[in-house]
Parts: C-alpha cells; sequence; structure tokens
C-alpha cells in the first residue's frame, strides 16, 4: 500500500472530523462535502469503511516521526 503524505493526511482527518462534529448538531445525514472526504480517507488509506479509514489515518499519523510532523 501507499503511504499517503502526513500533512495531506492529517489535513483530511482534521477537516472530516471537524465537518462531522458540526454537522452532528444539526443534520442526520452527511453533506455531499463529508461524503467527498470520506470517500477522500478511504482511498487514500485502502480502506472501504470510513471508520476503518480513520483507525488507519490515525494510526499512520501516530508513526510519523517528529521531525516530520514538524516540517508541516
Amino acid at each position: 500500500m501507499l503511504i499517503p503524505d502526513p500533512a495531506f493526511l492529517r489535513r483530511l482527518v482534521e477537516d472530516y472530523e471537524a465537518l462531522r462534529a458540526a454537522e452532528a448538531r444539526t443534520v442526520s445525514e452527511p453533506s455531499p462535502r463529508a461524503r467527498d472526504l470520506a470517500y477522500t480517507l478511504c482511498v487514500s488509506t485502502g480502506t472501504r469503511d470510513v471508520r476503518l479509514a480513520l483507525e488507519t489515518a490515525h494510526r499512520l499519523l501516530g508513526a510519523v516521526p517528529e521531525r516530520a510532523r514538524m516540517a508541516d
């Protein structure tokens, strides 16, 4: 599996989680933007379920060396 760029993946996770948190207060269905972010997360992590994609993304981001995180 190809490993996505950590900065890209971190931004994707942050955007998805922030949007879903905001939507959880007002709507029951994910917006088209949330669905697009979920799809991109799945493609980026080689998964088919957004929950698994988020778990994989968090695991990958946790494995990023400190030096690489500071470059973001």
